[in-house]
């Protein structure tokens, strides 16, 4: 017999079930992709040093966490489903919240199909019968986990839980297979001159840029903030354990490919778990390492797929989408929003033109991280009187710091990669016209 604390289903609202497993689960599945299977080369090619290597791994981690703990006192006073433009808004106006609704959704959605391909892609290397099925494979991906998150907030709950299990256990498995075989005797042999200068100072914002973007996604549990139980006592708990989790299975892998292959080896080598993989299984290390890939990438989509629908679900309940688009089933899904997440997602699927779209995801996602601290010091000083359950460690020496560094990357974006940063602004620009059209078409926003 249900208990009477059990919430009742009922059309048109989001239940309030998920609680610090959820929280967990769906930072490790947002967080945890391909990234750290393949960006470890590359830092150490950067800084072929043990030290600055680890140094650099571990200072993501701890700005993730600082970023995450800043975050977390929005979550708690404002409870509310939608993720980050939630806070825009409620800072700084309808605009700005249109904003980052908007790009937040057309990120989220590129990531989805991003995801969904590389399956597809991983699936044809390891069955070569199926290699050129990769389109439908990733189409399959997006619909499948469509219709599990159409069913309702549940069995999201429960299917994200354990694909977030199986992708830590595969993970840290690789890490416990490579410190099996024995160590690497010439883990010196092809270690680049160590960087000095101008060039020390590139080496080292690169990496930890590349570090960062490997951390991302810890910010997943925010879109689902009017759906904890007790978000006061859950929502920090959960984002400080998730970080920490991901942080603890990024330094496990990274000690293990030092291990397996030396600093030497793992210098500049494009596939670093590959390369451990078949120090530690033979022949077999490479398909080995796909097959993880492959159940990480399926957490990765789950936990995707269910937050989109959060964002345009969000915007409609405040008045700057359709308010049909906030409908709500019975098994507290927002799956008019859902339905047309996955069809957005499927286009880029079937555009081609993802890897464009990915990149000025990447752009996105530091910019509302920059918009989200700022709504923070913005609410502080207009909002003294907000009920604020959780505050912001190291208030405001931390929230500073982890606003100046989204600042820093944004810059360093237009730096690195000029073409997407333009095309970027091209979408942010985009934003004027339909912002004004949606508002005709809606009307006033309450």
């Amino acid at each position: 017999m249900p208990s009477p604390d059990t919430p009742k289903p009922a059309a048109g609202q989001l239940l309030k079930v998920l609680g610090v497993a959820f929280g967990l689960a769906i930072i490790v599945g947002n967080t945890i992709g391909s990234g750290i299977l393949r960006t470890p080369g590359d830092i150490a090619a950067a800084l072929p040093s043990m030290y600055w290597f680890f140094g650099v791994w571990i200072a993501g981690g701890l700005y993730a966490l600082g970023g995450a703990m800043t975050m977390a006192e929005l979550a708690v006073a404002l409870p509310q489903s939608g993720g980050q433009y939630v806070y825009a808004r409620r800072a700084l106006g309808e605009y700005p919240g249109f904003v980052v609704g908007w790009t937040d959704w057309f990120s989220v959605c590129g990531s989805a199909a991003a995801g969904s391909i590389a399956l597809g892609e991983l699936s044809g290397a390891l069955f070569p019968a199926i290699a050129h099925w990769q389109t439908p494979i990733a189409i399959a991906t997006v619909l499948g986990f469509t219709a599990v998150h159409w069913i309702g907030v549940r069995s999201g709950d429960v299917t994200q839980k354990l694909l977030s299990v199986l992708k830590t256990l595969a993970l840290l498995a690789i890490a416990a297979a490579c410190f099996l075989v024995p160590r690497s005797a010439d883990s010196g042999s092809a270690v680049t001159t160590f960087p000095v200068g101008t060039a020390f100072v590139a080496a080292l914002v690169l990496s930890f840029q590349n570090v960062i973007f490997t951390y991302d996604g810890w910010n997943g549990l925010v879109y689902f903030s009017g759906e904890v139980k007790n978000p006061a006592r859950e929502i920090p708990r959960a984002m400080a354990w998730g970080v920490v989790t991901v942080a603890l299975v990024y330094l496990a892998l990274n000690a293990a490919f030092v291990y397996a292959l030396g600093m030497g080896h793992l210098a500049g080598e494009k596939f670093a778990a590959a390369a451990a993989a078949k120090m530690a299984f033979g022949a077999t290390g490479e398909r080995i390492v796909s097959a993880v890939m492959v159940v990480s990438l399926l957490g990765n989509v789950s936990a995707i797929l269910m937050q989109a629908p959060r964002v345009p679900y969000a915007m409609a309940i405040d008045g700057l989408l359709p308010r049909r688009i906030a409908t709500v089933n019975l098994g507290g899904t927002p799956f008019i929003a859902l339905a047309v997440s996955a069809a957005i997602t499927l286009a880029l699927v079937l555009s081609g033109t993802f890897e464009t779209v990915l990149a000025i995801s990447a752009f996105f996602f530091v910019m509302q991280y920059a918009v989200t601290f700022t709504a923070l010091f913005v609410l502080r000083r207009r909002e003294p009187a907000l009920v604020r359950p959780y505050k912001a460690w190291g208030y405001p020496v931390i929230p500073a710091i982890v606003l100046v560094g989204a600042l820093t990357f944004l810059g360093a974006s237009f730096v690195t990669d000029r073409t997407n940063s333009i095309h970027a602004l091209y979408v942010l620009a985009a934003s004027v016209p339909v912002f004004l059209v949606s508002r005709r078409l809606v009307g006033s926003p309450r």
